[in-house]
């Protein structure tokens, strides 16, 4: 488990054929692809049809990659009702139940199907890509519960020839005193937890310039502002970001050039308005829509997913001839991810539901304090009801059961009606 250096990680290709194929000739790939998508869908996922149908489109009405545009966009948002209203995918699932591998439960809620298919996610080229490698030790902070991130990230790596692990979350001094007796060099999970296991490691009387042997870390689930991948850097850490999300996996990586993040290639992705779902100019700032061609159990044809970007179109120094993502630039609607959870208006309803009798308003307030997400719930009571600490801690569990987070109860005297139920404060500058 030696120290690689740099350069080790900032060197290869996982499919070099492919990553370096002509632009022309891989867009030519993608939108062919992505009409077979919809033909597939349309056929196998009962859901989906449905869906379209209520648009009037049918494929027959798609007869070139022009006419796209005139698929509705599937929303993210709205697929907690469509799951809801015909358990448990939506009618989304285009294969037998038994065919699949696992079930993840996201909030909203939503089941998110895996299949069988070998790196079903397509996430060993990601792991790869941003500067991972046979042999080395690695230490995933997501969770393996109910969710897929823990998991799908811990079977990449091993397909790749890492060691994995599995720590998860929580359990700051347990996981410094394996990171320093292991010497893990590899990483996995929120930047900000990385830098409060460092700074955990400082107040436990070790030095990093010593004890740290982390060198690469692969974050996610929060905005990286460069200020805090500075600080990570300072401690000679890598560290680089992916896209990735528990319905479509691995969207985009960054490379050693640190310089936005490179679209898969079994994705055909669009920046659209996000009110009409017309594909906007290139380089405009819109919602990512996705359709995956690359997953027959659950397929996604023009998926909104909620999150903002933009495409550069610039060729890349690193010889890869993908497109980049220019980041995650906030989010399209009230969904809001927090600490690597995206959080629904309507989870904000059911933590206070059983608090009728004594709640007469609640709003979820996300703020950024020492480099990592806040979550507090403000409530306001109904006249004559006393704000106890019994309340508050009811409350506090009440909202770590609905969103699988932990945050703050505060009692306030006024809730605007009318008001966003999740308000994001939180500044990326």
């Amino acid at each position: 488990m030696s120290g690689r250096g740099r350069e080790a990680r900032n060197s290869g290709y996982y499919d070099e054929k492919m990553e370096r194929m002509d632009r022309a000739d891989r867009d030519a790939l993608q939108k062919k692809e992505a009409l077979r998508s919809l033909r597939y869908a349309y056929e196998k996922a009962p859901g989906y049809r449905e869906f379209l149908d209520e648009s009037g489109v049918t494929p027959a009405s798609v007869r070139s990659i022009d006419e796209f545009s005139l698929i509705p966009v599937l929303k993210k948002n709205q697929m907690p009702e469509r799951h809801r209203k015909n358990p448990p995918f939506g009618g989304f699932l285009a294969v037998p139940a038994e065919r699949l591998k696992r079930i993840y439960v996201s909030p909203g809620p939503l089941y998110d199907p895996e299949g069988r298919k070998e790196d079903y996610w397509g996430l060993r080229k990601c792991l790869y890509n941003v500067g991972f490698r046979s042999g080395d030790l690695v230490m995933n902070t997501f969770s393996y519960h109910l969710t897929p991130a823990g998991i799908f990230l811990d079977e990449a790596c091993g397909g790749i020839g890492c060691v994995m692990v599995p720590t998860g979350v929580g359990n700051t001094e347990i996981q410094v005193r394996t990171m320093v007796e292991l010497k893990v060099n590899g990483y996995l999970g929120t930047a900000s937890f990385l830098l409060s296991l460092i700074r955990k490691m400082e107040e436990l009387g070790y030095d990093p310039s010593g004890n740290l042997a982390i060198e690469i870390a692969l974050v996610g689930g929060e905005i990286l502002i460069p200020a805090l991948r500075k600080g990570l850097n300072d401690y000679g850490v890598i560290v680089r970001q992916a896209y990735i999300t528990a319905e479509l996996g691995a969207l985009a990586y960054e490379c050693p050039q640190e310089n936005g993040m490179h679209l898969a290639e079994d994705q055909y992705v669009e920046i659209c308005d996000p009110a009409t779902g017309e594909p906007l100019p290139a380089g405009s700032v819109g919602e990512v829509v996705v359709t995956n061609f690359a997953n027959d159990c659950y397929p996604l044809v023009r998926y909104g997913t909620g999150d903002l970007s933009a495409v550069d179109e610039e060729k890349c120094a690193c010889g890869r001839t993908s497109r980049k993502l220019r980041g995650i630039l906030g989010r399209a609607d009230e969904v809001t991810k927090i600490r690597g959870m995206f959080v629904h208006p309507r989870q904000v309803d059911e933590a206070v539901a059983r608090f009728a009798g004594e709640v007469d308003g609640a709003r979820l307030v996300v703020a950024r304090e020492g480099g990592a997400d806040k979550m507090t719930l403000e409530v306001r009571l109904k006249p004559g009801v006393a704000g106890t600490d019994i309340l508050k801690a009811s409350l506090a569990e009440r909202v770590r059961e609905a969103t699988k987070l932990r945050g703050d109860v505060v009692f306030v005297s006024d809730i605007s009606e009318g008001g966003k139920k999740i308000e994001d404060r939180r500044k990326w500058e």
